[in-house]
């Protein structure tokens, strides 16, 4: 006989159900959300890996970027640039594949972090989405050099994006504790 689920455990699931759908909708969102820069125009999405990520912690985080990742390799337009890119596996072996690496690694560093409390102080969770970022970076990085050469990757996959990445980072530094709040606030986390 198959012991019968509780309602407790049943409304914990479909609450984090609920939650990794409403961060994947927001990454998809924040692909489309770009900042002129320079040299580059940027898109929110490693603002969104980090702020969930501090706000899900590891385990609620990697969930929601396997759901972001699957819905890309089923052809969802969700990824950066898409439909004019291409969609599905196609787009993800593609030059940004290994940013989108980056996005799982990165969120399970800062989601680590924040599931030992770092999330309340800007400035740990802040060196949390440091070493993240850096993390993606390297992994675009490295997946460019594959693609087109060491070169061309830091000149074209790293450097023009620093700028942007410190200050998406500081901001995510500084609305990680509201973020955690808003969650504890509505018992989600």
């Amino acid at each position: 006989m198959i012991p019968a689920r509780s309602p407790a455990l049943a409304s914990r699931l479909s609450t984090r159900a609920a939650l990794a759908l409403a961060g994947s909708a927001l990454l998809a969102l924040s692909a489309r959300v770009t900042v002129p820069l320079w040299p580059v125009e940027v898109s929110l999405q490693t603002f969104a890996v980090l702020l969930i990520a501090s706000a899900f912690g590891m385990r609620l985080g990697l969930a929601t970027m396997a759901l972001y990742l699957a819905e890309g390799a089923l052809g969802l337009p969700v990824f950066q640039g898409t439909p004019e890119k291409g969609l599905g596996l196609a787009y993800m072996a593609g030059p940004t594949g290994g940013y989108l690496a980056g996005f799982v690694v990165a969120t399970a560093i800062v989601g680590w972090a924040a599931d030992r409390g770092w999330g309340r102080n800007p400035l740990r969770i802040g060196a949390a989405m440091l070493a993240g970022e850096l993390a993606l970076l390297a992994l675009g990085a490295a997946w460019l050099a594959v693609l087109f050469g060491p070169a061309q990757a830091f000149a074209y996959g790293v450097g023009p994006f620093i700028l942007g990445d410190i200050q998406k980072l500081a901001l995510a530094a500084l609305l990680a504790p509201v973020a955690l709040r808003l969650l504890a606030s509505m018992h989600l986390r």
